[in-house]
């Protein structure tokens, strides 16, 4: 379905075959995939095609793109290490730092995400892109941010809506000052996820001077803000929250898997005061 709506060519030039999509619209649709829970190769596969209409030549860009934007053919990152490669079982690329490689070999790592599956890579080597990888990481980043913020979101409307209908002592728990607090900390922790989700993508859309300081900020904070969102989600259900049944574990799972993805907080933060000092 994804294919057949475009998405797998959001990031690639309508030149090639894409959408050509402005990043904004991108990250508003990793937001949707995100409360979706989508469980395919979609983020892997933008991060690696907007590396490849970055920085690869024109011959690979006409060999390689088209296929790719039309879902005909998957791409995966493997930045710039052989480990926790996102989907790469079922890749037929993968842009590996500054290569692009396509016969490789992928072993299943263990993963605290249920719905995304990781692997380490071996390879022999590939064919060399240009310098576009850092600007796809950013983009990669930016897109891990509005995939999280879209689970924030749903972890939160499923909070309001149980603590609306289970009762304890006769009312809603929803009542008590303690439950209301958990929940307005988790919109607090959304919304401001959004606001610098939604700028960092603005301003590597326009090539703002302050792009990658943006990029960073929004990291550091959706890191910690995923978490406290999935943490204060769990108690609001009680009992319910450890529940297997009960699909916040897999959010939750999704917001610990993606706060040391692209860098945790700390480096984030380090990365920040490198940028401004």
């Amino acid at each position: 379905k994804t294919a057949e709506q475009g998405w797998c060519g959001m990031t690639i030039p309508e030149a090639y075959g894409g959408m050509g999509s402005g990043l904004v619209e991108i990250a508003a649709a990793m937001e949707e995939a995100g409360r979706a829970l989508v469980p395919g190769p979609l983020l892997a596969h933008l991060i690696a095609t907007a590396a490849i209409a970055a920085g690869a030549n024109e011959e690979i860009k006409n060999r390689v793109l088209p296929a790719l934007a039309a879902g005909e053919k998957i791409a995966t990152f493997a930045d710039t290490t052989k480990l926790f490669v996102m989907d790469a079982a079922v890749a037929d690329y993968v842009v590996a730092g500054p290569l692009l490689v396509e016969e490789f070999t992928a072993t299943l790592m263990p993963a605290i995400d249920l719905t995304r599956r990781l692997y380490s890579i071996d390879f022999d080597g590939g064919e060399l892109l240009g310098d576009g990888i850092e600007h796809a990481l950013a983009i990669g980043t930016t897109l891990l941010c509005a995939e999280l913020t879209g689970g924030m979101q749903r972890m939160l409307d499923t909070t309001v809506a149980y603590v609306k209908t289970r009762k304890q002592f006769g009312k809603p728990v929803g009542a008590f000052q303690l439950v209301q607090a958990l929940c307005a900390d988790m919109l607090v922790a959304t919304e401001s996820a959004r606001s610098a989700t939604y700028f960092a993508a603005y301003a590597l859309q326009e090539r703002l001077p302050e792009a990658m300081s943006a990029v960073s900020v929004a990291k550091s904070y959706i890191g910690d803000a995923a978490r406290l969102t999935g943490n204060n989600a769990i108690q609001a259900h009680g009992g319910m929250g450890f529940t297997w049944e009960n699909d916040i574990q897999l959010y939750y799972r999704r917001a610990k898997a993606g706060e040391t993805a692209f860098g945790d907080a700390a480096y984030h933060r380090e990365r920040i005061a490198q940028l401004v000092l």
